[in-house]
């Protein structure tokens, strides 16, 4: 049977009913909700990391397929990021470079006054980004003259949220920004990929959107740009930026989908294309968990891969 796009409720009648006919199923279900899936996701992981060096193709399917346990996130992002190598060997003198470059560029933003020194920590680490680029104002993209600042402040202030050390925060942040960078002629594949999961999944939703005109109005470009970062909780975005950090940036249309389909309710109710704007602007935080864990499960159920691989294919 083909597995090609299916409504949100078919989904769900579709795992109902696998659930109740698969004891096997309910026992996966249920040793998710008390954590032990998430035990053996750990040791899986760890296995992994014993080898040496780290197969970073293996590591990528791990991230693909589960969820990072928090306790190794910071550091498997940093290797799929090429922040840090495959050999866990030398992962200690590449992060002692890594802080003398972050304490050198520090150094020179204050000593040359381009920050004050009570600056919040996220412009600091603004002006030593645009320091190592050369750039004195935040460089657009240059195929969608987007604002670079708009992806790399919303993204720190994310990552100062889950991390302390700073140095993490900096890489990670300009490493993610460098992706965001690198995507950017995908765009129009990831809005494509939007509105045809849209049109499957909820045509009420699809079709109201056009009738009022509002499909134009979605901040699509920022939201991708930087990667819901602002737009959905920090423990939501992890799960996503498992993803992303994986070589899998279309689980952003994902995301996208599902928080339109979430927001459906006042989204219906919605009259004119501001209204909507207003709308998915002000997301419940309650329904941002359930965004993301929605967005991953349809992703995943549609066949999930990288990036390069499906988007090429469409």
């Amino acid at each position: 049977m083909a597995l090609n796009y299916i409504s949100v409720n078919s989904y769900k009648n579709l795992l109902h009913h696998c659930k109740m006919t698969d004891e096997r199923n309910f026992r996966s279900s249920y040793y998710e909700k008390v954590g032990c899936r998430g035990v053996e996701e750990k040791k899986s992981l760890e296995i992994l990391m014993k080898e040496k060096p780290w197969d970073k193709v293996k590591l990528k399917q791990f991230c693909l397929r589960f969820t990072v346990p928090a306790a190794y996130r910071n550091l498997v992002w940093k290797v799929l990021l090429d922040i840090l190598p495959v050999y866990p060997d030398s992962h200690q003198f590449v992060m002692e470079q890594r802080t003398e470059q972050y304490q050198d560029l520090l150094y020179a933003v204050e000593k040359f006054d381009f920050v004050s020194t009570d600056a919040p920590r996220t412009q600091v680490l603004f002006e030593m980004w645009l320091l190592e680029n050369e750039e004195r104002k935040p460089p657009l993209f240059p195929e969608t003259n987007f604002s670079s600042a708009e992806t790399f402040i919303p993204i720190v202030n994310t990552l100062l949220e889950l991390y302390d050390d700073e140095v993490d925060v900096y890489w990670l942040a300009k490493s993610l920004t460098d992706v965001v960078r690198n995507m950017q002629k995908e765009l129009p594949k990831l809005k494509e990929a939007f509105i045809t999961m849209l049109e499957k999944e909820d045509g009420d939703v699809f079709n109201h959107l056009v009738d009022i005109n509002a499909m134009e109005v979605l901040p699509l470009t920022k939201w991708f740009n930087c990667c819901f970062a602002g737009i959905l909780d920090d423990t939501s975005l992890t799960k996503i930026w498992d993803k992303v950090c994986s070589g899998a940036p279309k689980i952003l249309s994902f995301a996208a989908v599902m928080l339109v389909i979430t927001l459906r309710r006042n989204i219906l109710r919605s009259k004119h294309s501001d209204e909507v704007l207003k709308c998915v602007s002000q997301i419940p935080e309650q329904c941002e968990e359930v965004v993301a864990n929605k967005a991953i499960e349809l992703w995943q159920y549609y066949g999930a891969q990288p990036q390069n691989d499906t988007l090429a294919k469409k």
